[in-house]
């Protein structure tokens, strides 16, 4: 049985602003099994961005703070025992993020600097992490460059980010977050910004990877198809919290939630070209707006009175299958976490 490589308990991340504080992560839950694909997946503004940025220890502070929770991380070479990366020190949390740890961000443009070379970026990841030399370092550049598939991978190492497309930008980001060959990979949507040959296959390198490496990754996406692809489990999360989570293929067959179905229902079917899309009325409420109730209410299809007076409880409705609804009350289990 597989050990989970990243345990996420009762997160909570505030942001402390004008308006007062600002809960963007609300007690969430969630686990990482090694060599497994976990998305993440909701409308923006839902909390998935600030998750990963809190699992990396990135969540900008001020005005953000993680204020509750655990961050559990277990290493491969003593998976008994697990840190706690809300209370590591500042120079444990370096050593982790980038080596054992590692982040594809969504811009590469905003991500890589501009005024160093695509070599001088995964040359100082490498040599940051483990003692090599320079030429060791660069020879190391060259194979990443070569594993996610960039040609001229000798003369791309000493071109800038400018020089490169948009898709090669973003294989560069994978080379450098695979340079150290961490042991769990978060890409916060990926291919947002590439098109749809790129996207396929920026996503086969990524599912390659995960088969050879056997490196687990949290794929923060809003593209359900990416998660049919990709995924062994999901999470769905709504203005902070997660409201349904299970296997991909209970997820995507079996949803329970209004909110789950809502967004299946929104995808555009082949076989009924002149209807309109069906989108979910209203949008994400701003964090912390909602006081009382269950924080999807307004937007329900199956809403009743209940539903704005209390805040309904996470239940397992079948194995490794749970709810955030009332609808399941009756035949579900809280789950305590």
């Amino acid at each position: 049985m597989k050990k989970p490589v990243l345990e996420v308990n009762n997160l909570e991340t505030h942001f402390f602003t004008d308006r007062g504080q600002i809960p963007a992560v609300d007690n969430v839950s969630f686990h990482i099994d090694e060599g497994e694909v976990l998305g993440i997946v909701g409308e923006s503004g839902c909390g998935k961005s600030v998750t990963s940025l809190s699992v990396m220890g990135l969540v900008p502070n001020p005005p953000g703070k993680i204020v509750g929770g655990e961050i559990l991380f277990r290493q491969k070479v003593d998976n008994n025992s697990a840190e706690n990366l809300v209370k590591v020190k500042k120079k444990r949390l370096r050593q982790i993020r980038g080596n054992q740890i590692a982040m594809i961000f969504q811009e590469p443009m905003t991500s890589l600097d501009p005024l160093f070379t695509i070599g001088f970026q995964i040359i100082e990841t490498v040599k940051n992490h483990h003692k090599v030399s320079k030429k060791e370092a660069r020879k190391k550049a060259i194979e990443m460059l070569q594993l996610v598939g960039i040609p001229r991978a000798e003369e791309i190492v000493d071109e800038y980010p400018h020089q490169l497309s948009g898709g090669m930008r973003q294989r560069v980001m994978i080379a450098i977050a695979m340079a150290c060959d961490p042991e769990v990979l978060i890409a916060d949507e990926p291919t947002t910004a590439l098109d749809v040959t790129i996207q396929a296959q920026i996503l086969e390198l990524m599912k390659k990877l995960n088969k050879e490496k056997g490196t687990a990754i949290m794929l923060i996406t809003h593209d359900l198809g990416v998660v049919a692809e990709m995924c062994d489990r999901v999470v769905v999360m709504y203005a902070g919290n997660i409201v349904e989570q299970g296997d991909v293929r209970t997820i995507l067959k079996e949803p329970t939630h209004p909110y789950t179905k809502g967004l299946i229902r929104s995808l555009p079917k082949l076989n009924n070209r002149d209807e309109r899309l069906y989108s979910i009325p209203g949008n994400v409420p701003k964090p912390g707006s909602i006081k009382q109730g269950c924080r999807f209410a307004a937007r329900c299809s199956e809403v009743f009175d209940r539903c704005y007076e209390e805040d309904p409880k996470l239940l397992q409705v079948k194995e490794g299958h749970s709810c955030r609804c009332f609808l399941y009350e009756k035949e579900g289990v809280e789950v305590h976490v």
